[in-house]
């Protein structure tokens, strides 16, 4: 009995394959998820993260501080994400549209808040996380980590920052206590030697009131000498300007006389060049207009043939109808020696041709009416076309006089626009000499207006010198009353000193001492929020179960052989998918009274939930039942490692960027992965347009297998059953 089962195992070729097959399946199942689980966190460089920074910086003791800038560098530096730089509303529309699984946003007042720390009421900066847990909740958890380590640098960072700016601020504090104590000891030197100086002064300035008396009679003199000069160049300046006046006023016109003759000059240059080139035109024009009359003249003539032709056919046509007509009265006396089906279908035959003979005289008839009007048509548009090309030859004729005019036209233009450009080049180079002129005037009426201002003030000075001078002897003694008091001030500045120096202490409290230990927090929102792992993976398992379902259905359930005999491929068919859709409505019903109240997962749409546990059963269903009916046993081992794909590419548990680039292939081509964004639109996000274009893709599948399992039941029907029931 041994040596028969092996013999019978290893001749059958088809059990010998499903054998071998299925020992590779623990392979693949180990092989596969260890493979695309290995270590999905070493790609984590592939996820997608967008970077808000919004931060405005800030300048600190003339530094400026831009902490966003630098957070959102070091997170690119790091490589623990795929950080990308957006602006707030790029990432969040990004992460409603499942473009970006987190988002971190650094609020405009980031560095500001870092400054505060010595303030009475500290503020600390916060970091906005955002992650959408309905598109990947094992993502945001990750997030949440890598958020600790971001909150941690930052943290540290700016601790540096505060212990380095604190220290500075010591250490120039302590510098400039020891430079105001130098300072209030060179301050008594000074005013030691202003009280010595100031006896000095005493003596000069007794000398200066007695010179300068005779300082103040010379001046006068002077004075009254630059006055008449002043007045002699006002009056030639005045003369200058107008002249200048009337030199430019001529120049801006000769100016715009060359402008207009050189708009001219080009504008018929233009108006010739168009002639020209209309001229051309009208000559090509005329050509084809002359091509035009000799081919409307051919199609006249054609359409005359075109017609006869039509005629004729019309006149054979009909008499080829009365032929028909004549040759079905004498079938109809032969048709009586004939047996009844041959006669029958003779008459049929000839009734037949008779009505087909009557519908081409008929379109023949109406052809030849056409024809007709066709030729009629045509004998008019030719007649057009002469007419129009004895216009097109007077119009010839008026351009080309047009055309011959032209070039005197340019010649007298050319000539004027030299003549005004030469006038217009001389006023310019008079203007520049009456310009010259006028500004040379003007600044020697100017120079003596200051000099004739100067001598008055010099007049002024020398007696205001004369008066001051005696009030200078008595200010001496004031100056030397004025140094004791410094001296005095010198004593009083190096007492506030160390008063400043006993209140230099830092205001500290409990708030002050929290912010220097962590100046940052990070504030937490979500995006479609999921409550637990549970209600995370419920799309992943779902789908999981409900193709398990579907292959355990194939192993009980025979897909292909029939109960009776079949009687059509259809028949045959929609029993085996009635048993069926029965079944996988079971099946979807138990699953959802278990996850809504067992379970009880939380949905935002029961009624959405329902109908997409149904959509995803009988796709499951329609793809074994075709596999296990083509292929039987072979066909479940490929309902297999089609499972075995889905659950490592439909992106149920990790990102599809975390598992290896080969694997994301299968991603777009298998249902499981439709299936698991059905489950989240229904759960977890609500997005009805996401809903919508993943039931709609299964929907395809489903019905492009039932398609090809229908085809498959008619082609098997028709080679083993269609004979049978055809000699029973």
């Amino acid at each position: 009995m041994i040596k028969s089962e092996w013999k019978s195992i290893l001749t059958n070729r088809k059990m010998l394959i499903a054998i071998i097959a299925v020992l590779f399946v623990p392979v693949m199942y180990a092989g596969m998820f260890l493979w695309a689980f290995w270590d999905p966190y070493a790609n984590m460089e592939d996820l997608p993260v967008a970077v808000v920074n919004s931060d405005e910086g800030v300048e600190i003791n003339g530094t400026e501080l831009m902490l966003g800038k630098e957070l959102s560098d070091n997170l690119k530096d790091s490589g623990e994400f795929k950080f990308v730089s957006v602006s707030k509303e790029e990432a969040d529309q990004g992460l409603l549209d499942q473009d970006y699984y987190l988002l971190i946003e650094i609020p405009e007042n980031f560095s500001q808040h870092a400054t505060t720390l010595l303030d009475d009421e500290p503020q600390k900066m916060i970091i906005t996380y955002k992650a959408n847990e309905g598109y990947n909740f094992l993502s945001s958890q990750i997030g949440e980590t890598v958020m600790d380590r971001i909150r941690a640098q930052v943290n540290e960072q700016v601790t540096a920052t505060y212990a380095e700016q604190l220290f500075d601020s010591i250490t120039k504090l302590g510098d400039g206590f020891a430079e105001a104590s130098d300072g209030a000891g060179q301050l008594k030197d000074g005013v030691s030697e202003i009280n010595n100086g100031a006896s000095d002064l005493k003596g000069y300035l007794e000398q200066l009131a007695s010179s300068t008396i005779e300082l103040r009679d010379g001046t006068n003199a002077v004075a009254d000498g630059i006055q008449s000069a002043a007045s002699g160049s006002s009056d030639l300046n005045d003369g200058l300007s107008q002249l200048a006046n009337g030199s430019t006023q001529l120049t801006d016109g000769v100016s715009q006389t060359a402008t207009g003759a050189q708009a001219l000059n080009k504008g018929l240059t233009e108006y010739t060049a168009g002639v020209a080139k209309l001229n051309e035109s009208y000559q090509l024009l005329g050509e084809k207009d002359k091509a035009l009359v000799d081919a409307l003249a051919k199609l006249q003539n054609n359409t005359a043939k075109l017609n006869d032709s039509a005629s004729q056919l019309s006149q054979g046509s009909a008499s080829v109808t009365a032929g028909i007509q004549a040759l079905s009265k004498q079938l109809e006396q032969l048709s009586t020696t004939l047996p009844a089906e041959q006669a029958e279908a003779i008459k049929t035959t000839l009734k037949q041709l008779e009505t087909g003979s009557s519908t081409v005289s008929a379109g023949l008839e109406k052809l030849s009416g056409g024809t007709a009007a066709l030729s009629t048509g045509t004998a008019q548009v030719t007649s057009g076309a002469e007419q129009l090309s004895a216009g097109y030859a007077q119009a010839q004729q008026g351009v080309d006089k047009l055309n011959g005019s032209s070039t005197a036209l340019i010649d007298g233009s050319n000539a004027l626009s030299t003549g005004t450009n030469t006038l217009a080049s001389k006023m310019n180079e008079f203007n520049t000499g009456i310009q010259q002129a006028y500004t040379g005037s003007t600044s020697l009426v100017s120079g003596l207006n200051q000099l004739a201002s100067g001598s008055s003030q010099l007049k002024d000075g020398t007696g205001t010198l004369a008066e001051k001078s005696g009030e200078l002897v008595d200010g001496s003694s004031q100056l030397a009353d004025g140094t004791k008091q410094l001296l005095d001030g010198s004593d009083t500045l190096q007492t506030s000193l160390q008063d400043a120096s006993s209140q230099a202490e830092v205001s500290a409290n409990d708030k002050t001492y929290n912010m220097v230990a962590a100046p940052v927090d990070v504030k937490t929102e979500e995006v479609n929020k999921v409550p637990n792992y549970g209600t995370g993976f419920t799309p992943y398992f779902l789908s999981l179960g409900l193709f398990v379902g579907a292959l355990m259905i194939s192993i009980v359930f025979p897909f292909v052989q029939p109960v009776i005999k079949p009687t059509s491929g259809v028949s045959w068919f929609t029993s085996k998918v009635t048993v069926l859709a029965v079944a996988g409505s079971i099946q979807s019903l138990l699953v959802v009274i278990i996850a809504l109240f067992a379970l009880k997962v939380e949905t935002q749409s029961v009624g959405l939930f329902i109908l997409s546990t149904f959509i995803t059963s009988f796709t499951f269903l329609a793809l074994v039942q075709f596999f296990v009916s083509v292929l039987g046993d072979a066909g479940r081992f490929v309902a297999i490692v089609t499972l075995i794909l889905q659950l490592t590419t439909s992106a149920g548990t990790f990102p599809l960027e975390m598992i290896p680039e080969p694997l994301q292939f299968f991603n777009k081509i298998l249902p499981m992965t439709y299936s698991v964004q059905s489950f989240k639109a229904s759960i977890s996000t609500g997005d009805m347009g996401q809903f919508l274009h993943s039931n709609g893709i299964l929907i395809g599948f489903m019905m492009t297998f039932l398609l090809l399992t229908l085809g498959y039941f008619l082609l098997v029907f028709k080679k083993r059953h269609s004979k049978q029931t055809t000699e029973a």
